[in-house]
C-alpha cells in the first residue's frame, strides 16, 4: 500500500515539473509593497504551496477546537476537586438465570 502512495507522489511531482519547466516566463510578482520577477511556474507553484499552507493551519486549528469541546463539554460542571465518589449499582439479572 505505501508504494501505491510513493508511485502517485512522484508522477504526481514528476507532472509539477514538466508545468513549472513549460511555464519559464518571467512575470513581475507585487506582495504587501514588495516586488521581484520569477518564473510564472514558479510563481504559482509558490501561491499553491503557501495555500497549502493555509489551509494546514486552519485545518490544525480546528481540530484542536474540537478536541477541546470533547474533553470539556459546554454546559456540564465540572467535577470538584478531591477524591471521587461512585455509586454502587445493583447488578442486572441474567436472562434466564437466577437473580444474583
Amino acid at each position: 500500500m505505501i508504494w501505491v502512495a510513493v508511485s502517485a507522489g512522484l508522477i504526481i511531482l514528476v507532472l509539477l515539473i514538466i508545468f513549472i519547466l513549460q511555464n519559464q516566463d518571467r512575470v513581475t510578482v507585487h506582495y504587501l509593497g514588495a516586488a521581484g520577477e520569477l518564473s510564472l511556474g514558479m510563481a504559482l507553484f509558490i501561491a499553491a504551496v503557501a495555500g497549502g499552507i493555509l489551509v494546514a493551519i486552519a485545518g490544525a486549528a480546528r481540530i484542536l477546537q474540537l478536541r477541546s469541546q470533547r474533553r470539556h463539554p459546554p454546559g456540564q460542571p465540572s467535577a470538584p476537586p478531591g477524591p471521587a465518589t461512585t455509586s454502587r449499582t445493583e447488578p442486572t439479572p441474567r436472562p434466564g438465570g437466577p437473580p444474583n
